[in-house]
C-alpha cells in the first residue's frame, strides 16, 4: 500500500496531540535557564574557594556532565526532558546524555562491543559535522578576512 506525502501528514496531524506551543517554550527557557544559573553558582562557589575562573568554569561543565550521566542512567534524565524540552537538550546536558544513553541501552552486548562500540552512536554525527562546519567556516573566514 503507497501513502503519498499528503496523506502522510495528514494521518499523522491525526494522531499527534497538538503541541502547547507557549507553554512548552516557557518551559524549556526555565528549565534552561536554571540549567544556567546552576552552573554559574557552581563556577561562583569554586572562584570563591580560591580556583582560577577558567578552572571553575572548566569544573563546573564538569559537573554537569556527570549529574546528568547520572541522571540519565537512573531514568530521571528523560523524563525532566520530556517536560523541559529544548531546555534541556539544547546544552550540554543534552550531548552527555546523548553519549550515555546508548552506552546504557547497549551495555548487554559487553565492553568493547556494545557500550564502546555504540556511545557515540547518536553523538558521533555531531562531533564530525560540529568540527567538519567549524572547519569549514574558518577557512572561509581566514580567506575572506585575509584579502581586506
Amino acid at each position: 500500500m503507497s501513502v503519498s506525502n499528503e496523506d502522510y501528514a495528514a494521518m499523522t496531524n491525526r494522531a499527534a496531540p497538538p503541541s502547547p506551543l507557549a507553554l512548552d517554550c516557557l518551559k524549556a527557557f526555565l528549565v534552561g535557564g536554571s540549567v544556567c544559573c546552576f552552573a554559574q553558582g557552581v563556577t561562583e562557589a569554586l572562584v570563591l574557594l580560591r580556583l582560577s575562573r577558567e578552572d571553575a568554569k572548566l569544573l563546573a561543565m564538569m559537573t554537569l556532565i556527570v549529574l546528568t550521566a547520572i541522571l540519565t542512567a537512573a531514568g530521571v534524565f528523560d523524563r525532566l526532558a520530556k517536560h523541559a524540552g529544548a531546555g534541556l537538550a539544547v546544552p550540554i546536558t543534552g550531548f552527555a546524555n546523548s553519549v550515555v544513553s546508548p552506552a546504557l541501552e547497549f551495555k548487554s552486548e559487553g565492553y568493547i562491543l556494545g557500550t564502546a562500540a555504540q556511545m557515540f552512536s547518536i553523538a558521533g554525527p555531531v562531533i564530525v559535522f560540529g568540527c567538519s562546519s567549524a572547519s569549514l567556516y574558518g577557512l572561509i573566514y581566514f580567506f575572506l578576512a585575509g584579502r581586506r
